[in-house]
């Protein structure tokens, strides 16, 4: 980086300055006439305090050859530090992240609205989205990111770097399209299905539209990383993705192509691994808490991802397509998907009738049969039957046994050594195997069955139940295991609900609703084993090294934020992330000298003090400025007229709040910067 040359870049990063700034301050003094006295931290990044998350990088080109120019560098850049000393204290949102570009005035920048949303969108963030001229849409689940959106991805994406950069991971890019031999060398290609876009060049040689990877990076790593000495490292990035969704819906929340953080670190051990994972833990707790949403981070099943430990991270909404179990007692969450149902506290009752079978014509749901009988649905016990296929060949038919009122859990019945991979039978398959259709069948078989018979631990629990006869048009009243039925088989099959106790033993669980903005995973050694990624160990002998992987939505996260935040008037974004801080709205501006000034001045005033203002000088009536201005979700709204101005005042007016203020023309730069302060 230092050579000698008229001009070269100084860049000290974030996560490395502490420990190497004494190193490199050394080698730059032993350039001629460079650097008079050595550059601190704070010199380097200007407002920062000792609580300011925020530091990041920051570089500027000197020229060694001429030691004037030099200082004119530094005492110009002092001065911006100084300036910045004597502003108010530190605000939660970081000055930098306010200044994403010039301010701007709507005469000047690309901006359309819409009064209604097109037919085809679906929930509110793609409706508002598109309202707002947040996006357009090109293909289905494929969006142009417009002026005003992308100033939304792109505060989502700094909040982001910045916060990976604090903990100590690299960034780097790799290429969107990958070779398909990683794919088959990881044994992931055929597995993935049709949502890997598969193509070929004009060499016809197999290439992938990259969804993630997690091929890539472990190919960059093992051939560059040989020694334990240069681990750990974590590497992100943050691109575009490619998922072939088969229908995408949702607008950016399940499009086809997207903006994704994902990160991936490497490790000489288990140990050092869950150290890292912590660490990511932590920063993405840091990451949703900046952008300023509502979020919660849940144990999570790991999926076609792979590996052992895994947390989603979800923001909370009523529109999520997730079930988030929680414990309002204790700091228990999972995605409903893994969350644990135990079984019932008491055993299991005395039989107190004989098995009876009775006619139930018509009546093939689990529902009916209650009515009919007139009993509640938890005494029916519903028989689902399934298939077994596994890849060494033989087929084989079970019955699942859930409670009458409990829903499978198909991700805990596929992690059975004895169902996976499993499918629902077919109802051909069903009546070569019990005699009967669908809707009567049961597990007392009788006539010599070898069928597998699971139930979930509620149903094992159960006495006097009725079940299917496996008899077209009757069930069987009054069974009980052990005397009308074998024992069965026992695993957690159904999906927990709320009222069920809590696994940690604390308390209830109750059901939120989510949007998994944020996945962290514990891959092992999943693909480095399958691509070996290899190192020497202190002794020198070859070892398989552990694997971690950080993913998180970027573009998702905006689409999340909205489904969060929003009103009958449109968009309500957290501060953090909102397309402009403050929205200048003057009524005549084309008409009224005064109103046109005091506006200029105040855009101009706020400009200077790097609030991320937006002018709307449209020649509009004031009511279709203001329904823009809160369709598009700007937090601060201030409103100039020749009324106010002969008594030295404008109007202000939150985003959410009920009634505007007035105030004093004077006080309002002071009046908004206390705002933004204040988060």
């Amino acid at each position: 980086m230092l050579r000698q040359k008229p001009d070269f870049l100084v860049q000290f990063a974030v996560h490395g300055l502490l420990r190497r700034f004494a190193a490199l301050d050394a080698a730059l003094r032993k350039l001629p006439g460079m650097l008079p006295y050595a550059l601190t931290p704070e010199n380097l990044v200007f407002g920062v305090t000792k609580n300011d998350a925020d530091v990041r990088a920051k570089a500027f080109a000197v020229e060694h050859e001429n030691p004037a120019k030099i200082k004119s560098y530094l005492d110009s850049f002092t001065k911006a530090v100084q300036v910045q000393s004597e502003a108010p204290p530190a605000c939660k949102i970081a000055f930098f992240q306010r200044i994403q570009e010039h301010p701007m005035r709507t005469s000047r920048f690309f901006f359309t609205t819409l009064k209604e949303a097109p037919a085809d969108a679906e929930v509110v963030s793609q409706k508002l989205m598109l309202r707002a001229g947040y996006i357009k849409r090109a293909a289905a689940g494929i969006y142009t990111w417009m002026p005003l959106g992308l100033r939304v991805l792109r505060k989502v994406e700094n909040i982001v770097r910045e916060e990976m950069n604090r903990a100590g991971a690299l960034e780097l890019l790799m290429p969107a399209v990958q070779p398909f031999e990683l794919w088959e060398e990881s044994g992931r290609g055929p597995a993935y299905g049709p949502e890997l876009l598969r193509f070929k060049d004009r060499h016809q040689r197999d290439f992938v539209i990259g969804p993630t990877h997690e091929e890539v990076i472990t190919d960059v790593v093992r051939r560059d990383v040989k020694s334990y000495r240069q681990l750990p490292i974590h590497l992100y990035q943050i691109q575009s993705k490619f998922r072939d969704e088969i229908r995408p819906r949702f607008g950016v929340m399940r499009g086809r192509e997207f903006l994704m953080k994902d990160g991936y670190s490497f490790h000489a051990s288990f140990a050092d691994l869950q150290r890292e994972y912590d660490n990511m833990y932590a920063t993405y707790s840091r990451i949703f808490t900046r952008l300023g949403l509502k979020f919660r981070a849940v144990a999570a099943d790991t999926g076609a991802i792979g590996g052992t430990g895994s947390h989603e991270f979800h923001v909370l909404a009523d529109s999520g397509e997730d079930a988030i179990a929680y414990c309002a007692q204790s700091a228990y969450a999972a995605n409903v998907e893994l969350a644990e149902a135990l079984a019932p506290a008491a055993p299991r009752a005395a039989a107190t009738t004989a098995m009876n079978k009775v006619a139930t014509p018509g009546k093939t749901a689990c529902a009916e049969v209650a009515e009919f009988l007139g009993v509640g649905l938890e005494r029916i016990v519903k028989s689902i039957a399934v298939v077994t296929e596994p890849e060494d060949g033989g087929k084989t038919f079970a019955l699942l046994l859930l409670r009458g009122d409990h829903e499978l859990n198909e991700v805990k019945a596929g992690k059975l050594a004895a169902l996976a991979p499993f499918r629902f039978a077919s109802e051909t398959e069903v009546e070569e195997h019990l005699g009967c259709k669908p809707g009567y069948i049961g597990p007392v078989l009788g006539g010599g069955r070898n069928i597998r018979v699971i139930a979930d631990r509620s149903v094992a629990a159960m006495s006097d139940f009725i079940c299917g006869a496996n008899e077209g048009g009757h069930h069987l009243f009054g069974v009980n295991f052990a005397r009308d039925l074998p024992e069965p088989e026992v695993a957690d099959l159904r999906q927990v609900v709320a009222g069920d106790p809590s696994p940690d033993g604390q308390g209830q669980l109750d059901i939120l609703r989510g949007i998994e903005v944020g996945h962290i995973f514990q891959l092992r050694q999943k693909y480095a084993a399958a691509l070996n990624c290899a190192y020497l160990d202190e002794n020198g002998k070859s070892q398989i090294m552990e694997m971690g992987c950080y993913g998180i939505g970027v573009s998702r996260i905006v689409g999340a934020a909205i489904e969060q935040g929003n009103d009958e008037r449109g968009i309500v974004l957290p501060a953090a992330i909102a397309p402009f801080d403050v929205c200048i709205v003057p009524m005549g501006y084309h008409k009224s000298d005064a109103v046109r000034a005091e506006a200029d001045r105040l855009y101009e005033t706020l400009a200077a003090a790097a609030i991320d203002a937006v002018l709307d000088d449209r020649n509009e009536r004031p009511g279709v400025m203001f329904a823009d201005m809160e369709l598009i979700g700007i937090p601060h709204r201030i409103v100039i007229g020749e009324r106010g101005l002969k008594d030295g005042q404008v109007e202000y007016k939150g985003r959410q709040d009920g009634e505007a203020t007035m105030l004093a023309a004077d006080d309002i730069l002071a009046f908004i910067q206390k705002k933004l302060c204040a988060g």
